[in-house]
C-alpha cells in the first residue's frame, strides 16, 4: 500500500473510533462511571440517573453544581448529555 492509501485508511479509523466514542460517551447505563458510586440507579433512555431526577435544580445541583454545569470535582455538566434548553 503506498504512503497516501495508508494515510487515508489510518484518517478513517481514527474517524471511525471519534465519531463511535462520540456517540456512547453519554451512555453510561449500568451505573459504574467515576460519578456514579450506587447513587445512580435509575435508568432513562439507557443513561444512569440518581432518583428525583424529575426535579434537577433540587435533586442533582449538590454535585453538579447549581446550574447544573459540573461540579466542583469534576462531576460532568447535565448539558453534556442534555441539550442546552434543559431542563
Amino acid at each position: 500500500m503506498d504512503r497516501r492509501k495508508t494515510r487515508a485508511r489510518t484518517l478513517t479509523i481514527l474517524m471511525a473510533l471519534c465519531i463511535g466514542g462520540a456517540a456512547v460517551a453519554c451512555s453510561d447505563d449500568d451505573g459504574t462511571g467515576p460519578a456514579n458510586t450506587g447513587t445512580h440507579t435509575v435508568n432513562k433512555g439507557g443513561v444512569a440517573h440518581a432518583p428525583g431526577l424529575n426535579d434537577p435544580e433540587q435533586n442533582c445541583a449538590t454535585c453538579h453544581g447549581a446550574d447544573l454545569r459540573g461540579g466542583a470535582n469534576g462531576e460532568p455538566s447535565c448539558f453534556s448529555c442534555h441539550s442546552k434548553k434543559w431542563p
